[in-house]
């Protein structure tokens, strides 16, 4: 029996109480490029700086934030990301967390509760 055979993308989807802010926090505060929106569902999507890695935004009624998927960006200077986003008044959750010899991370959270991450190895 064949195994998946996968194009080599992934989209992340995300649940948006407003699209048209959220498309303008994504883009002004993360830093991701519309590739497309289709307004008659409510749904578009943006390109991360990751090759192939794109976030899609759904919008709906209630969007009280994801308790399951946290995408992780990888970053060069955690300290320097996190002072940028900090800057955008985005919501961390608590301090930046070190695992000696091996990662940094910082959680923080889109305007709809969405929990994202940043990660800087230290390997």
């Amino acid at each position: 029996m064949p195994g998946i055979e996968y194009a080599g993308d992934v989209t992340i989807a995300i649940r948006v109480s407003d699209i048209e802010r959220s498309i303008g926090w994504y883009q002004d505060t993360l830093g991701m490029e519309l590739l497309y929106r289709v307004d008659e569902i409510g749904w578009c999507e943006l390109a991360t700086k990751t090759k192939d890695v794109q976030i899609g935004l759904s919008q709906v009624e209630d969007a009280r934030g994801s308790a399951g998927c946290v995408p992780t960006f990888g970053v060069v200077d955690i300290d320097r990301a996190r002072a940028f986003l900090e800057s955008k008044e985005v919501r961390f959750d608590g301090p930046t967390q070190t695992i000696e010899g091996m990662v940094m991370l910082a959680t923080f959270y889109d305007p709809d509760g969405n929990p994202f991450m940043l990660a800087q190895s230290l390997q």
